[in-house]
């Protein structure tokens, strides 16, 4: 089979260079990065389709086509759209209209062979095989991320800031583009259940999707990789990457306090990841600093307790707002933040803490699913979880429980969860060894990707046939960007708060 992935933002490489380093790279580049080399490993071949970047600052996106070592069958192939520069994700819209898809299109019909199927990813990703399917007939599955209108709820958009939020986010388009997509693809593959029924019930996409058919929704998991997060492997920098641990602890924390086991979070600096949750938890509870040393991992910065984003909104947002709480309670010599260099090395930092009896957090104020918790169980780390979001279902099965839940708008019980793992020996084993075993057992990527195969033969055997009538109509601004077809805040107001 021929796969090909729609991820326009963010970008791809052999290296995986600045995969944590921007709001727009991430866990999606993971994602799409990880099912995409399964799918090859199983014999299938896979495009990853991106943009392409020609900016000085991310010189390893330049080049038209790219590959991941060892696997033969997955290509990178960057197509231009727009000016040359990386432009984040909210800029790209008209240029994935005017330029992306017409040079996806223009390249397949040069090479002579189409993928038998897309799969495309977050919005901009949506409208890509909006338009292709349009064209071509080329069936498409939706894997959202995270749909727009949550994060409208979670910036707390209103009538009064609707038109500058809009200015920033651009939701006029991301709104109505993830209705067409969730409308027009042949599936809809979610991480959760959980995010099928409250997030794609939300009032801005009534009429788009059925969320009761099931023929229109897959609930697949994501996964982790066991070659690379198991705590019996070894990356090609585990030895450098413990020097470079020991060298931040030595940097930031107290002699005495060097060996204690840590709190360890890993995510990027944004406001929803709730970073500020986790550290005020730790000054409240005066058990936990005797206990341990908060430690957290921090996509793009090397020593952002002591210097300034780039990035206004994350330096105004989360880093100011923690390191007022780090001077009221008197937390220096007892807190740590830096960056590893690469997925590798992060596992290493998993396995090297996990030796130390040390616990991974997550307090997100809510999460679409939650990797990094899966990894850290994989390396050996028991986990203590936000209880808003998707990974409760991971966590949280019939018979047991496989990590402790928190409410991540509480600081006293965000503690309560990580006094209960680091004060008693076994309980932190017994929520070790059960986490790691059964994340390797119910949760790979190699899982992952025979899920997306299984659904996806299924489409290709039974091609949907839809109404024109069942087919929400593509707005023109989406086949012709311009002025006179702009799409009115008027209409973002109505699907909104409508």
């Amino acid at each position: 089979m021929y796969i090909g992935f729609l991820n326009p933002q963010g970008n791809f490489d052999k290296n995986d260079s600045y995969i944590t380093e921007h709001p727009d790279f991430g866990g999606q580049l993971v994602y799409v990065k990880e099912v995409a080399l399964a799918l090859a490993r199983k014999g299938h071949k896979v495009d990853i389709l991106t943009r392409q970047i020609i900016d000085p600052e991310w010189r390893e996106f330049a080049e038209p086509f790219d590959a991941y070592p060892g696997v033969d069958n997955v290509r990178i192939v960057r197509l231009p759209a727009g000016p040359p520069e990386f432009m984040r994700k909210e800029l790209l819209w008209p240029h994935l209209v005017q330029d992306w898809v017409p040079n996806i299109l223009k390249f397949y019909q040069q090479q002579g062979d189409l993928p038998d199927v897309m799969t495309a990813h977050y919005s901009d990703g949506g409208l890509c095989g909006v338009l292709i399917e349009d064209k071509i007939s080329l069936p498409f599955t939706f894997t959202a991320h995270s749909l727009g209108a949550q994060k409208m709820d979670k910036l707390e958009v209103n009538a009064d800031n609707l038109e500058e939020m809009d200015e920033y986010y651009k939701f006029r388009y991301r709104l109505l583009v993830e209705r067409l997509s969730m409308n027009r693809s042949a599936l809809n593959i979610t991480n959760t259940r959980q995010e099928r029924f409250q997030q794609y019930t939300h009032q801005a996409y009534h009429g788009a999707v059925n969320v009761d058919d099931d023929t229109r929704f897959a609930a697949i998991p994501p996964g982790v990789d066991p070659a690379m997060f198991s705590a019996e492997s070894r990356a090609y920098n585990e030895e450098i990457a413990y020097e470079l641990i020991l060298e931040r602890l030595a940097r930031d924390i107290s002699e005495p306090r060097r060996d204690l086991p840590v709190i360890l979070a890993s995510s990027r600096l944004a406001p929803k990841k709730n970073l500020l949750g986790l550290v005020q938890a730790f000054a409240g509870s005066q058990k936990l600093q005797e206990l341990a040393n908060l430690v957290m991992i921090t996509a793009g910065m090397d020593n952002p307790l002591q210097e300034e984003a780039k990035d206004k909104q994350t330096e105004q947002m989360v880093l100011a707002p923690i390191r007022e709480v780090i001077r009221e309670h008197n937390l220096w010599g007892k807190i740590s933040a830096f960056g590893v260099p690469d997925q590798p090395a992060l596992a290493a930092t998993y396995r090297f803490l996990a030796k130390r009896r040390s616990v991974f957090a997550l307090t997100s104020l809510f999460e679409p699913f939650g990797l990094g918790p899966l990894e850290a169980a994989a390396a050996g780390l028991p986990v203590v979880v936000t209880k808003n979001g998707g990974i409760t279902e991971s966590l949280q099965q019939p018979e047991r429980d496989y990590g402790l839940l928190v409410d991540p708008e509480d600081p006293t019980d965000i503690a309560r969860g990580l006094e209960q793992l680091l004060s008693n020996p076994q309980e932190w084993e017994d929520f070790a060894q059960s986490a790691h075993k059964h994340v390797l057992q119910n949760h790979t990527w190699e899982a992952t990707a025979q899920e997306y195969l299984n659904h996806i033969e299924q489409i290709l055997s039974l091609p949907l046939t839809r109404s024109r009538e069942e087919l929400l109509p593509i707005h023109p601004y989406f086949l012709d960007p311009t002025s006179t077809n702009e799409i009115p805040l008027a209409e973002l107001s109505s699907l909104y708060f409508d």
